[in-house]
């Protein structure tokens, strides 16, 4: 009994039921309720969370096959898709039907009974078609396949959308061909075209769409001529597609059975076409673009994707598919194969508005900016280099220049010096020829004078008078040689003859201060690349220093030897003499400017000397002589060494 007869119903051990009264039972009562609501709680939460995790069935129909362009890619782009939005998981199982690309394509039932039997057990989640056929196929056998599944037909053109078969749990995502604006595209890049061939096959859905684009092509009748390849063999197309004549375009239209019945794969059709064809090739599905057509406006594959999968989302999210609707999609902005323009000359200014060139060959500096970056800033950093190089080049040039310039303006001073102090001698040397030659015209005079004079005698005297004569200009020259102010010019010169200038210039001055001046050449001619008048002022400033060494010697022998000769790449100079010598301390700073052992010297002429031989690329020493004295040397190079180094400055 219930509350008012006392009692309730409970289960034995034994199964039987027994009564027992209800104010007993009440605690019982409360722990089973009690207990069956935390098993209820504890199961309802898992079958949801085995709901949520069990993975989505989807079973995909292509119309063509898998692998059958277009509308392949719309699969594979509709599959990633679903990666990126989709957050559970999506089993797909995918079936082709094959049959839309035969002209017979034989009974249907049997491939209905295959996928009946095979989804039986467990119906698909949501069907998607591809393509018209595989949506006919679907909408004409659902009640024996899938009456309560959700369909989702994409991919599909909105004119072979069968209207009147759709249900409440149907949804279309169609596409819009608009070959009227199709054909105006190519006649704004090509506006030149006479002739459009069009490449369609013969089955039952490439004749609809024959018919649908003569339909649409009538506008351009005055515009160019259609010629149509519907009712020919594959290969009578690419035999006519290889001679068409100037100003023919190509439309791709499709290509699954060819006039005289036999099936074609789309992309091996389309690339054998692409391969003979002397004409550009334009068609709108994006699956062929980027390989073999020019472009054009275009149905986005990538469009159509996001909206079929935002409308399988919305399904499985418990959207009703009746309620969802989707306006037919257009074609996109154009888009335009940078590569085939070129071939077929056509120039982007023509383009359409809004239209975008893929494939763009990048230039050597894109393809390799950085590589090229790194060149440029090298070449930079050498030009850079070679630039100040160069100046610093031309700076030491100049200052070569004016060095030598200050050479020859010190080594001109220091001769004007040498000849002061041989002032003395120089004009005792002049006198002595003058003299002569004054005896000896007063001589002439006194003959000529007398009744019968003597012819023997005056020609001996006029032989006198030349001789002084020559004498005295050969002092004269000489003096002039070693005074006259000339820049620093090296040439190809005979040394042995350039010294013993200077050994006629000062042999006088030797003897008269008591000195033995002797000269020794080298026996083979000895030549040399330098600049003779300062090599002269060398020689000169050493003999001189030589000759006030020996003004110290009271007793003993006073001589100075000159010598020239071959020391292996090296012409020699040699002036020895036999005085005092040089300290040792002073060996060191004796070619430095402004050191003197004289009282009166300026400490220039060796400084001067040591420069001089540096320029030639040579070497100047001094040395006491183990004899007594001191011995200089000098080693310039011979003619081709200097020849050399002169090029490598």
């Amino acid at each position: 009994m219930w509350p008012g007869g006392g009692y309730s119903r409970g289960e034995s051990m034994s199964g039987r039921i027994a009564m027992a009264p209800i104010k007993s039972s009440w605690p019982i009562i409360v722990a089973r309720l009690s207990l069956c609501l935390l098993v209820w709680g504890a199961m309802v939460p898992a079958a949801l969370a085995a709901d949520r995790n069990e993975p989505k069935r989807l079973l995909l129909l292509h119309s063509f096959g898998r692998d059958f362009r277009p509308w392949s890619e719309y699969a594979r782009s509709i599959k990633a898709e679903f990666e990126q939005q989709s957050s559970f998981a999506l089993d797909i199982q995918e079936h082709t039907l094959l049959s839309a690309r035969f002209n017979s394509p034989g009974p249907e039932a049997p491939f209905v009974d295959y996928l009946r039997s095979l989804y039986r057990a467990s119906p698909p989640d949501l069907v998607m078609s591809l393509g018209a056929p595989a949506a006919r196929f679907v909408q004409k056998y659902r009640e024996q396949l899938f009456p309560d599944t959700p369909l989702v037909m994409t991919a599909v053109e909105q004119r072979l959308v069968n209207r009147g078969a759709l249900t409440q749990n149907d949804v279309v995502i169609p596409v819009r061909n608009d070959f009227t604006a199709f054909f105006g595209s190519i006649l704004q890049v090509l506006p030149e075209t006479r002739t459009v061939a069009v490449v369609i096959g013969a089955s039952p859905l490439e004749k609809f769409w024959l018919d649908e684009v003569k339909r649409e092509a009538k506008p351009f009748e005055d515009r160019f001529e259609l010629i149509w390849y519907a009712d020919l063999s594959f290969e009578e197309i690419l035999k006519r597609a290889s001679t068409l004549p100037p100003h023919t375009v190509l439309f791709w239209q499709l290509m699954s059975v060819d006039g005289v019945g036999v099936a074609h794969e789309g992309d091996l059709a389309l690339r054998r076409l692409h391969a003979v064809a002397n004409g550009p090739i334009f068609s709108y599905q994006e699956a062929f673009f980027g390989r073999e057509t020019v472009g054009g406006p275009m149905h986005s594959i990538s469009e159509s994707s996001k909206e079929t999968v935002s409308a399988a989302l919305r399904i499985f999210a418990g959207e009703k598919p009746g309620d969802i609707k989707i306006e037919p999609i257009g074609f996109a902005a154009p888009r335009y194969d940078w590569r085939e323009m070129q071939r077929w000359g056509i120039s982007e200014s023509d383009l359409p508005t809004g239209s975008e060139v893929l494939f763009r060959e990048r230039g050597l500096w894109e393809r390799y900016r950085w590589q090229m970056a790194m060149i440029a800033a090298a070449f930079l950093v050498q030009a850079g280099l070679i630039s100040g190089l160069l100046h610093e080049r031309r700076r030491r040039r100049l200052a070569d220049v004016e060095s030598r310039q200050r050479l020859a303006e010190l080594a001109h001073l220091s001769r004007y010096a040498a000849a002061g102090e041989m002032t003395t001698s120089i004009a005792h040397e002049l006198n002595q020829p003058l003299g002569s030659i004054l005896t000896n015209a007063e001589t002439a005079e006194l003959m000529l004078k007398s009744a019968s004079p003597n012819l023997d005698e005056l020609r001996a005297i006029l032989a006198d008078i030349r001789r002084d004569d020559q004498r005295a200009s050969e002092v004269i020259r000489r003096l002039r040689s070693m005074l006259k102010k000339t820049p620093f010019e090296i040439r190809d010169i005979e040394l042995n003859n350039t010294v013993r200038d200077v050994i006629g210039f000062v042999a006088d001055v030797a003897k008269g201060r008591g000195v033995v001046l002797n000269y020794l050449p080298a026996t083979a001619e000895l030549r040399v690349r330098g600049d003779p008048i300062h090599l002269q002022q060398v020689v000169l400033n050493l003999v001189v220093n030589a000759l006030d060494a020996m003004s110290e010697i009271q007793t003993g022998k006073r001589e100075i030897n000159v010598t020239t000769n071959v020391s292996g790449a090296w012409a020699e100079i040699r002036v020895g003499d036999t005085g005092a010598g040089i300290a040792t301390d002073d060996l060191k700073s004796i070619f430095n400017p402004f050191f003197t052992t004289k009282p009166q010297g300026m400490g220039m002429g060796l400084a001067i000397a040591r420069t001089i031989v540096e320029a030639h690329h040579g070497t100047i020493s001094a040395a006491n002589a183990p004899s007594g004295g001191t011995l200089f040397k000098i080693k310039l190079p011979i003619a081709r060494q200097a020849f050399a180094l002169q090029q490598h400055d």
